[in-house]
């Protein structure tokens, strides 16, 4: 007895509205389907506007260093302005605190003076 072989199976899953569509295990069966379609002319200006972005971030992520840059050098001619003013203090402090200006002072004056000096050796 010979018995015809040559039928097509077809799963039921596939007589449904998505005839296209391979519904096999472990996959999803709820599909996206837009309700608005873009046009060439609209994905063009899509992909273009990306871009533009992309490279506006990047000009401003490259553009940091030469804020920070600004920033660096005006905490640097701060540091040298107090250095500047330190080294000024130091130096009226060395006037104010020298043999003459103690010798000619009041307290100074007034202190009786030694009738002779010995050093330790």
């Amino acid at each position: 007895m010979y018995q015809n072989r040559n039928t097509v199976y077809t799963s039921r899953r596939r007589q449904g509205s998505a005839p296209a569509r391979n519904y096999g295990r472990n996959s999803n069966i709820a599909g996206f389907q837009p309700s608005v379609k873009l046009g060439p002319v609209m994905s063009i200006l899509l992909i273009v506007g990306v871009f533009a972005s992309l490279g506006l971030m990047y000009l401003q992520n490259m553009n940091k260093p030469n804020v920070y840059g600004a920033e660096i050098q005006e905490i640097d001619e701060r540091i040298a302005e107090s250095e500047r003013i330190k080294s000024d203090l130091e130096v009226e402090n060395a006037r104010l605190t020298s043999l003459n200006s103690i010798e000619n002072s009041q307290v100074a004056q007034k202190m009786v003076k030694p009738a002779s000096v010995n050093y330790a050796e």
